[in-house]
């Protein structure tokens, strides 16, 4: 496959069947080009935000991310990760990481009690009494503490201990036949999820720049596939109608 221009697209991304070998063909075909760039348009303190991951710095969040699920809570492949997060780049990291782990994602869920852990910006709406763990994520960039209310006992800080996670993980391929996202009634197994953002993808150009705002329910399609065609995505928190056109121009986007 190549872009317009004639600029070609590493075919380890096209071969990719896993998360961990789709991240490092991202990074072996350009380490330095965004692959998420992230606008906060939703009311609030982080309102006019603006982060952009390239295809290293993404993988290494990833990486620290999969290392403190393994390492710091003893996270193994099967076990239920429940994203309980908004439309932002912290998820990106958390979705990538859990999958590199053979995880099973779950959003949406209402049972806490279900998941080995919960990864959450809102940490007092987890119901007491579950066996999850809770990981609070603190969502301002600069964030090196959780600066809310007092956290619930056992709950973990984030933003407090992530950082000093290895930057490198050593991710195994994930058993096909296991779940890899639990939306409501609905499953994807890790042999489908790449195949189904592909699906998404097909008939997009190379290199694609996507626009979304869609949160980790659609993961799918809103962060994988445009990531299938060795593209990127601008993910927009609650966007703004005023600055859409604006945006797209300074963006680039290809496709929205």
């Amino acid at each position: 496959m190549t872009a317009a221009g004639g600029v070609p697209v590493d075919p380890a991304v096209a071969r990719a069947t896993a998360i961990p070998a789709l991240l490092r063909a991202l990074v072996a075909s350009d380490p330095g080009r965004p692959r998420i760039t992230w606008y906060d348009d939703a009311p609030g303190p982080t309102r006019g935000e603006r982060i952009e991951l390239s295809a290293r710095v993404l993988a290494n969040w990833v990486a620290k991310a999969a290392n403190f699920l393994v390492d710091e809570l003893d996270v193994e492949r099967g076990d239920r990760v429940r994203a309980d997060l908004p439309t932002h780049w912290r998820a990106t990291y958390w979705l990538l990481a859990s999958w590199s782990v053979g995880a099973e994602v779950v959003v949406g869920a209402s049972d806490e009690r279900e998941a080995r852990v919960v990864v959450t910006d809102d940490p007092a709406s987890v119901a007491p009494g579950g066996t999850a763990t809770v990981v609070a994520v603190t969502l301002p960039a600069l964030a090196r503490t959780w600066a809310g209310a007092p956290l619930p006992a056992g709950a973990v800080d984030e933003a407090a201990t992530l950082t000093g996670q290895p930057d490198v993980f050593d991710a195994d391929e994930p058993d096909g036949d296991a779940v890899a996202l639990r939306t409501g009634d609905r499953a994807l197994t890790y042999a489908e999820l790449l195949s189904a953002a592909r699906a998404v993808s097909a008939g997009w150009p190379a290199l694609s720049r996507v626009l979304v705002s869609t949160d980790a329910a659609d993961a799918v399609a809103g962060l994988l596939a445009p990531l299938t065609v060795d593209g990127s995505l601008v993910l927009v928190r609650d966007p703004d109608p005023a600055l859409a056109d604006e945006r797209r121009a300074a963006e680039r986007v290809t496709s929205a």
